[in-house]
């Protein structure tokens, strides 16, 4: 069961509108092709309300609605009546599943919290409602009043009930605890489907639900890309992977592995919680080499592949290029661009992917032409001109400015002059400079500069000038992690191919 329209909008700061939310129900559904969805809490709000119905609305046109779940509460059928009235057909009841919750937080007996449950029971199977049963706060129970428990379970037995749902609420099990709860539980009571709900505040979501399902679990609560309170649930796109991976003899489930990657990323857009890069199967780097001993060991019989090969994710490996990189990290990246250098090309763009590494982290693949370009345009035209030094200004309340030293033909020359910015600034210079020397210098006619998405203020920046001559245009480009200095080596090239 995914819950991350229920738990996952649990997450600090997230709420989905209505029209998000059947997005997201219908990607859980026919796209990933999950068993059941819980969509949301009874008795929130309007809009609350109005998501749920347009979901059940359209479960019914399609055949899901048995597939939809809602979140209640023990309230005397004030729940039963608003899911009545939403159109939905299964409630996932809250009840208290450690002694500790229902002593201080409802002050009941046990016997009388039982009393209020088989009444909400026998008033949704009236409304013709399925029943499941969350025991809140089940993991503490087990810890401190495993007694309570088992009563409790006992009495659930004799309910009309479908499925009950066993929650470590805190994230407080170890794997070890994990396995042994839940085989005490499936062992006592081995016709009852039981569910496993992970939170992960000790990071041990994944390996308490690899132990519930050694256990005899027969449902799982996940969530796309571990979304929920705190440090979230478990995450779906790891989990599927271990289950496909590690119990794939015992386990037979029909999620979707191709469809991980896509929808986890349309999610990162609605919650507008972003993907850590490192995150297992759905992080932007966890299919990326970045050492080039990675690389060559690829080329010489996949050394460095496991069984997590990211085109059942809909993925492509990458190779990172950086100043780890070695030829092999860019040889592949070429091959993917239909491209081919020799080798001693392919050194000089090396030699320059590194220099740009000690700059910034990562270069991309998209990057890889335009390094090529920097590198190697140098053999089309004979560098006569060339910018061999400059100061750049910038000072609140004063004009930017910039101090330029070229080098003509052999003979350095320097000017100084104010600009609306600093390369506004630089091209006053060169233009003051150029007219002491009777020369002419194009019009600039365009100026677009690209940055790699996701990048960081660390990007590499590429400055692409349009220019105009005699009314003849041609492009330069400069590329550097600085914006501004970027297009100073546009504007050299320009200087040199006029």
């Amino acid at each position: 069961m995914d819950t991350t329209l229920r738990d996952g909008e649990q997450t600090s700061g997230v709420s989905f509108p209505s029209a998000e939310k059947l997005t997201i129900a219908k990607l859980l559904l026919e796209e990933l092709n999950v068993d059941r969805i819980e969509v949301a809490s009874a008795r929130v709000s309007e809009g609350e309300f109005q998501a749920v119905k347009a979901i059940t609305d359209w479960a019914n046109e399609n055949g899901y609605i048995n597939r939809i779940e809602m979140l209640t509460f023990v309230d005397g059928g004030r729940s039963i009546e608003w899911m009545d009235k939403a159109g939905a057909k299964v409630q996932n009841l809250l009840t208290k599943g450690s002694l500790n919750h229902l002593t201080h937080q409802l002050k009941k007996t046990p016997e009388q919290h039982f009393a209020e449950i088989k009444n909400v029971v026998e008033l949704a199977q009236n409304a013709g409602i399925k029943t499941n049963v969350y025991l809140e706060d089940w993991s503490n129970g087990m810890h401190n009043s495993p007694e309570y428990v088992f009563q409790f379970l006992d009495f659930l037995e004799t309910l009309s009930l479908e499925r009950i749902l066993l929650p470590d609420t805190l994230g407080v099990l170890t794997h070890n605890e994990t396995f042994d709860y839940f085989s005490k539980i499936t062992a006592k009571y081995p016709n009852t489907h039981f569910d496993f709900h992970a939170h992960n505040d000790y990071d041990l979501g994944v390996a308490n639900v690899m132990e519930s399902i050694k256990a005899g679990a027969s449902g799982l609560h996940l969530t796309v890309n571990g979304m929920g309170e705190r440090a979230g649930n478990a995450p779906m796109a790891s989990v599927i992977a271990v289950i496909n991976d590690f119990f794939k003899d015992e386990v037979e489930i029909q999620v979707k592995e191709t469809s991980l990657y896509s929808v986890s990323k349309i999610i990162e857009t609605f919650s507008g919680i972003r993907i850590p890069s490192n995150k297992p199967i759905v992080g932007d780097n966890v299919f990326t080499q970045t050492a080039g001993i990675h690389a060559d060991g690829d080329n010489k019989n996949n050394l460095y592949f496991n069984d997590l090969m990211p085109e059942r994710f809909g993925r492509k490996r990458k190779y990172a290029l950086g100043k780890t990189s070695g030829k092999a990290n860019i040889e592949k990246n070429l091959q993917e661009l239909g491209l081919e250098l020799d080798q001693v090309d392919l050194l000089k763009v090396t030699e320059r992917i590194i220099e740009l590494g000690d700059k910034k982290e990562l270069v991309t693949k998209e990057d890889l032409p335009y390094i090529i370009s920097d590198v190697l345009d140098s053999s089309l035209y004979e560098e006569r001109i060339t910018v061999e030094s400059y100061v750049l200004t910038h000072s609140k309340g004063l004009k930017p400015s910039t101090t330029v030293a070229v080098k003509i033909d052999g003979d350095l020359y320097e000017e100084h002059a104010q600009g609306d910015g600093q390369f506004d600034a630089f091209m006053n210079a060169l233009r003051k400079l150029y007219k002491k020397k009777n020369m002419t210098m194009p019009s600039l006619v365009d100026y677009a500069v690209r940055i790699p998405p996701g990048s960081t203020s660390a990007a590499l920046c590429e400055t692409i000038i349009t220019w105009e001559s005699d009314s003849n245009k041609f492009i330069t480009r400069g590329l550097d992690c600085d914006q501004t200095v970027s297009a100073i080596k546009a504007t050299q090239k320009m200087l040199n191919i006029r």
